[in-house]
């Protein structure tokens, strides 16, 4: 091979004048066939996509839908169990609740006839609920079982009296004369369907103030076992419960690691389930399973909440988050006739005051376990 001859070609440097030409083929010059086949690979996946978002909302829709269908059928029944005299007592309801300010009275029933009918056991808790849209504010309003009232026309009683004499019905209008609201909605719960309803959205998560051993009840063992058996143990901090161990919670009377608690805080336990309840009930794992769980969620309960005001309330308590205002009514503890009651403290003018948001909340004063007040949290 010659001297010349090599056998690659050899390319010298140096600046090119004038435009690099381009190595790949311009748009300008690619040919009809290549532009038009991009052109249809950016339309079929634009359809593709297109057709994916709207399958999701087909079925977020049909999902609803049955899911609202599901529920609606055990709020019918649960509506059918208010009887006239109940919705007697309310107030005329011409508001909307995603707009107005609206007074729910939850009222628990510890077993006895069923919820909503005269001739019941003695209520087991008392409690107004109050949502405020314009504010996104719930606030609760707790009173005390033992808080000795005027209940019309049968004399002066523990307000928790006038379910067993009147059912519901009384019980509204004992509340009114006590507190002077006018309630537009009323929900009974029985607690012995209330702990299905827990299991039914997946239980709830609690936080515990501090630790608690109960006064023996409700034995979750065999016979054997609760001879020996002290009460049931919830530890400090945030934990989850089923229905069984919420149920117990909510009905606590006593806290043998503490004598000195009282029935108030009784109450506020059963504010933190409620509310616990509230924000579950309210959270996208209970709307993805409301069509198989919609029907069991109304079953402990005896409304004239219709399925779709019961929506809107869910969605005012899904708006205002998991702030609240949790108020109670006091008094002080006397003994009259054998029996323990409360006589009301003029101060509960005030905690109804703060309630309805026209004051300031003031808590309980320290050292006065019965005190009324409120508390923000």
């Amino acid at each position: 091979m010659a001297a010349d001859d090599k056998p690659y070609r050899l390319y010298r440097g140096g600046r090119t004048k004038g435009r690099v030409p381009l190595a790949r083929t311009s748009r300008s010059t690619a040919s009809p066939d290549a532009v038009s086949g991009r052109k249809g690979a950016r339309r079929r996946w634009g359809l593709w996509i297109a057709g994916g978002v709207l399958g999701v909302l087909l079925l977020g829709v049909v999902w609803t839908a049955l899911g609202y269908r599901s529920f609606a059928s055990g709020v019918s029944e649960a509506n059918a169990r208010v009887g006239r005299d109940v919705r007697s007592q309310l107030s005329k309801d011409g508001g909307s609740v995603l707009s107005d300010p609206t007074i729910t009275l939850v009222l628990g029933t510890d077993g006895g006839k069923e919820p909503g009918r005269e001739g019941s056991r003695r209520s087991d808790s008392l409690m107004l609920v109050r949502t405020d849209p314009s504010t996104h504010t719930i606030s609760y309003l707790s009173i005390p079982r033992d808080l000795r009232v005027e209940i019309p026309g049968y004399g002066t009683s523990k307000i928790n009296a006038a379910n067993q004499i009147g059912g519901p019905a009384l019980t509204l209008a004992t509340v009114r004369a006590l507190t002077g609201l006018h309630v537009d909605h009323v929900v009974v719960v029985d607690f012995q369907g209330f702990r299905k309803l827990i299991d039914a959205i997946g239980g709830i998560e609690i936080t515990v103030p501090k630790p608690i051993l109960s006064n023996p009840f409700d034995c979750p063992h065999p016979p054997e076992r609760c001879k020996t058996w002290k009460g049931w143990r919830f530890g400090k901090g945030r934990q989850d419960m089923d229905g069984r161990h919420a149920l117990a919670y909510a009905r606590i009377r006593k806290n043998q690691l503490d004598p000195s608690e009282t029935d108030i805080q009784r109450t506020e336990r059963q504010q933190a389930v409620l509310d616990a309840i509230g924000n579950k009930i309210a959270s996208v794992g209970t709307f993805v399973r409301l069509p198989f769980i919609g029907d069991s969620l109304a079953a402990p309960l005896a409304t004239d909440l219709s399925a779709w005001k019961l929506a809107e309330l869910g969605w005012v308590r899904f708006r205002a988050g998991s702030s609240s205002l949790r108020c109670r009514l006091g008094g002080d503890p006397a003994t009259i006739g054998g029996e323990s009651v409360l006589l009301g403290s003029e101060d509960n003018a005030s905690v109804v005051s703060m309630f309805l948001g026209r004051s300031a909340p003031l808590r309980p004063p320290k050292g006065l376990p019965y005190a009324p007040g409120c508390t923000r949290r």
